[in-house]
């Protein structure tokens, strides 16, 4: 059954007992939340007065968006979760911001394609006095890593590239690249074995790290890379295209021999480059028109529209005192992606989206490549880029990676309650996503703290899957 993920659907509150206090440039929202209906113009009375169990439970009883066109709707009992067990991640969140663990977020979760819970907490600007909201545009850094991934596939599909072409065809820079290896006498620079291949990139087994190994360190803080660009994937900053900061890159030697071992770094802004080269357009470009505008993810930009601005998060970082404190200005705190060069489209770590735009494209893979009849990948493709591509480079213990995510392979790795075929990842500023195929689960954690050192989203799973207490 092919689900539709509405852009419309307002939010669906599961109240933790209590309302928090509008800062006084708080956006009101509608007395009325409209959630589409097979029947038109089906209203749901203001859900403020309802006691939250008594609420939750009406919602859930209610499906949350229209069918697609000649679907059946959606089961009941494939959609039920625990209401009073759903209320628990109100506390939980609403209590992570009354002791200062973070600032705010949202928490959205789809189950069928349609949403069972999604909630703002705290503000999106303290200082400000600015709630958040749903729609609240957030930076993503790393999750911007699977839809430049899937940009690769989608150019693979047309024959314009293949993933185990070397890089060398799309960027010359990198046919004869190097390694930095630490011996004896020291640190000692040698030729790769190999090319490094797409595929390389896509599973991050190039070896190329974001140059804050002690190994090669000083050698891309003096080429504008490693910590000096911010925490090594910042680039908002830069004043030249990606193309021009990878071939820079190139020059450099990389931390592993191709194919190694699993090294985190700036392989997907290589891959930004590739897309550009392969489609002969910007990355900005390639993602809105083949991306983000086809699944109508109108709040996902590379830099933030200036009518938007009331709507983008502030960041936040930990003080002394363990409390988040909002945090300065620059790479390592609000960044540059308002008032930027807006010249560096980052594949690795570039885009600002928010919780509802990123559902509609973790929806669309777990929907095997479509959403709402717009057809983005092939179902075989989306198989390709979502199982475990490097076996055990990964982890030795039963996660792996693919083509952009990190996979669950066995039951029960470090304390994990999701399915076996469950995929995931996050970004800098604390954000986590994953989709789980058993469950047909999406969920999104959206935060702004750098660096993220307190792992709040990695609670959300235990949270949601504890309130799945209904027979399937």
């Amino acid at each position: 059954m092919v689900q539709r993920l509405s852009r419309r659907c307002k939010t669906l509150h599961f109240v933790g007992g209590r309302e928090p206090p509008r800062g006084p440039r708080q956006r009101l929202s509608s007395p009325l939340h409209r959630v589409e209906h097979p029947e038109p113009g089906f209203l749901m009375p203001p859900v403020r007065h309802l006691p939250a169990v008594a609420l939750a439970a009406a919602l859930l009883a209610l499906p949350a968006t229209l069918p697609a066109q000649g679907a059946a709707p959606a089961q009941q009992g494939r959609l039920a979760l625990s209401a009073e067990r759903l209320a628990r991640v109100d506390s939980f969140f609403h209590r992570a911001v009354d002791q200062g663990q973070m600032a705010g977020a949202v928490v959205l979760v789809l189950r069928d394609g349609q949403p069972v819970y999604e909630r703002a907490f705290g503000w999106a600007d303290r200082e400000a006095g600015r709630r958040m909201t749903p729609d609240a545009i957030f930076r993503i850094a790393s999750q911007t890593k699977a839809i430049t991934s899937a940009a690769i596939l989608a150019l693979a599909e047309e024959g314009k590239l293949a993933l185990n072409d070397p890089v060398s065809r799309f960027i010359p820079a990198f046919r004869q690249t190097t390694v930095a290896v630490r011996g004896d006498s020291g640190v000692s620079v040698v030729p790769a074995r190999r090319q490094i291949t797409l595929r390389d990139l896509l599973t991050h087994t190039a070896g190329i790290s974001y140059g804050r190994d002690t190994l090669v360190s000083a050698l891309y803080t003096a080429k504008g890379l490693g910590a000096a660009a911010g925490f090594g994937w910042y680039t908002a900053d830069k004043d030249e295209p990606v193309c021009a900061t990878m071939e820079r890159l190139a020059s450099l030697p990389f931390v592993a021999q191709p194919g190694e071992r699993y090294v985190y770094g700036y392989a997907t802004d290589v891959l930004g480059c590739v897309v550009e080269r392969a489609s002969g357009m910007s990355l900005d470009r390639f993602v809105r028109e083949r991306i983000t505008a086809p699944l109508r993810m109108e709040d996902t930009h590379f830099f933030l529209p200036p009518a938007k601005r009331d709507r983008f998060t502030a960041v936040y970082t930990l003080g002394s005192d363990g409390r988040v404190v909002r945090a300065p200005e620059g790479p390592r705190g609000q960044g540059d992606y308002a008032e930027g060069p807006r010249r560096s489209f980052s594949g690795g770590a570039g885009l600002l989206s928010t919780a509802r735009d990123y559902a509609r494209f973790l929806q669309m893979l777990l929907n095997r490549g479509e959403l709402e009849g717009t057809r983005i990948l092939a179902p075989k493709t989306v198989e390709l880029m979502t199982a475990n591509a490097v076996g055990t480079l990964f982890s030795q213990d039963g996660e792996g990676f693919s083509l952009g995510f990190r996979t669950l392979d066995r039951p029960g790795v470090r304390g994990r309650v999701e399915s076996v075929g469950t995929y995931s990842w996050g970004g800098a500023y604390g954000s986590e996503y994953l989709v789980d195929p058993k469950e047909r689960l999406v969920m999104v954690f959206m935060v702004q703290e750098l660096p993220n050192t307190q792992g709040i989203g990695q609670r959300l799973p235990m949270l949601v899957y504890q309130a799945l207490v209904e027979a399937r």
